[in-house]
């Protein structure tokens, strides 16, 4: 089932491991369940505390692969084949079980072990998710810390007849104890707040004990990320605050405009980003989300104030602000209502769970035609609309979408209404600009690449100056209009949204922001010479 390599790696990690590790395999007479069983076995001889016992009884859902340790009593289960990108999540499966230390803070893993109610927890993912696996891990490591945690990673594809019941129509699912728990990524912040009360306030006052710090910056995407290297190669006490580490960039899976690096993918990248930044000592918080900020000149201490929707609020003497863009949301009827129930963001994510079915993809740039050309080798057909008189993609996109059987392009399309069923997407309505005529297309899926809005809502309340399209206005040092706030990446108002260019700019900024530092005394400083 392995290749030479592949197993020479792998066998490289197991000799982690510390304590026996149980594969116990429910099978079918399925392809996917010999594969299965193909894997167990190329993995168990790579490890002499690796087993595999064979128990059909064990499971209604097969095939089953669950990743037990008899003395924790931990049990992590895979139905389906893990592979794709969730191998990682299987291999950390492995090492968790194994005794091999699990990355999180002792506070953490305290609180996840404290939890005493049973949690059964199954995760519908499609092997081309690239959010699936964090999410798939995340559950792992708590049920390797809590055996009353029981955790199955279900391959959507192999067990069609389950996701149909269940009516799932976007990946990640989460359901926990039958009930749906969450869609899409969810950090592990996150998903501690909603299984143990109180974890979010006592999260805000740890953070309110932090120090203050030189440069604060708000947002992890490429921007953030070499402000922060800049700024802490100064040898000044640098903090990182943002929603999720690598920012858009995450969902984005070919990049091949790097420059000096051919080709790679958003998750390999922001991987790399978050291991040089944290190897300058950066203080890198994460599950938070900024509210407002304030001026010195609105404070009583001198510092900036950072505040944050979980109540928190961090002082700095420097703030860069780097928080990124979201994709666009068309803003019809039925749009929100079908929301992961037939319209989705994420081709990459939620296309195989379109196999064989009718889809449309809204917008004619690159991201759209791109969706369009990686769908239509999922699902049956393609309708892209595109607004304008003519697709703003690359004339190399536009000739492959041409050249593709499955794809029509629709150009002076507005579509108007999203339409369902009350359960999930049937079709969609659009105006030609031209003659005004409506249309209807019968579809069972919409994808919606039509963009960029600057996640800047919450400055509104702030001194920052934004644009008319909510930019962040800035000089051509990084400046906003508060002094000691800088800006950098797609938030502000510098053109062309490309990664090279925020990477340039959180740069720019954080030497500006070093240039205020020194110019500037620190409150206290201040108090001393007063």
């Amino acid at each position: 089932m392995l290749d030479q390599a592949m197993k020479q790696q792998l066998q490289s990690y197991l000799s982690n491991l510390k304590s026996d590790v149980q594969l116990r395999l429910s099978l079918d007479d399925s392809d996917t369940g010999s594969k299965l069983a193909a894997l167990a076995a190329d993995i168990a001889s790579l490890s002499s505390l690796i087993s595999v016992v064979r128990d059909d009884s064990h499971s209604e859902r097969k095939p089953l692969m669950l990743v037990e340790n008899l003395e924790t009593g931990s049990a992590i289960g895979f139905a389906g084949l893990p592979m794709g990108h969730e191998f990682t999540s299987l291999v950390l499966a492995l090492l968790h079980s194994g005794g091999h230390p699990i990355k999180l803070d002792d506070d953490t893993i305290a609180q996840i072990a404290a939890l005493d109610t049973p949690l059964n927890v199954e995760i519908f993912i499609s092997l081309s998710c690239q959010n699936c696996p964090e999410v798939v891990q995340v559950f792992n490591m708590m049920a390797a810390i809590n055996p009353l945690i029981t955790v199955t990673m279900i391959d959507g594809a192999a067990f069609q007849d389950e996701v149909k019941a269940r009516d799932i129509l976007a990946v990640p699912s989460v359901f926990v104890n039958g009930e749906l728990f969450g869609q899409g990524r969810m950090s592990l912040a996150e998903i501690l707040d909603k299984v143990d009360s109180g974890a979010a306030e006592k999260r805000a006052a740890r953070l309110n004990q932090q120090a203050p710090f030189d440069v604060l910056v708000v947002g992890g995407g490429p921007a953030g990320a070499s402000a922060a290297i800049y700024a802490a190669r100064k040898g000044i006490r640098t903090g990182v605050v943002a929603e999720r580490f690598g920012g858009q960039v995450q969902d984005t899976m070919a990049i091949e405009n790097f420059i000096s690096v051919k080709t790679t993918t958003g998750p390999k990248l922001v991987a790399s980003l978050e291991e040089h930044v944290k190897e300058y000592g950066v203080e890198v918080i994460t599950e938070q989300r900024a509210a407002n900020i304030k001026g010195v000149e609105e404070t009583t201490d001198g510092y900036l104030h950072v505040e944050l929707e979980s109540g928190a609020v961090l002082k700095a003497r420097s703030v860069i602000t780097s928080t990124g863009a979201r994709w666009r949301e068309m803003k019809v009827p039925g749009e929100q209502a079908y929301r992961n129930k037939g319209v989705a963001y994420c081709p990459h994510c939620d296309g195989p769970l379109f196999k064989g079915k009718r889809t449309a993809v809204i917008g004619g740039g690159n991201s759209g035609i791109e969706a369009a050309i990686d769908l239509a080798g999922i699902v049956e057909h393609v309708t892209v609309l595109e607004f304008a008189d003519s697709l703003r993609a690359d004339q190399v996109l536009i000739d492959k979408a041409n050249a593709t059987a499955n794809i029509d392009i629709i150009t002076l399309a507005e579509t108007t209404q999203v339409l369902g069923d009350g359960e999930r997407v049937t079709g969609l309505e659009y105006r030609d600009r031209n003659s005004g005529e409506l249309h209807r297309l019968e579809l069972a899926g919409i994808f919606v690449q039509i963009g960029l809005v600057p996640n800047s809502e919450w400055l509104k309340d702030s001194q920052v100056t934004l644009s008319a399209r909510g930019e962040i206005e800035i000089d051509a040092r990084g400046a906003t209009s508060l002094e000691g706030v800088f800006a950098a990446g797609d938030v502000t108002t510098v053109p062309y949204k490309q990664i090279i260019i925020a990477m340039g700019e959180g740069a720019k900024a954080s030497l500006a922001a070093f240039d205020h530092l020194i110019r500037n005394p620190a409150p206290v400083a201040q108090a001393e010479l007063a």
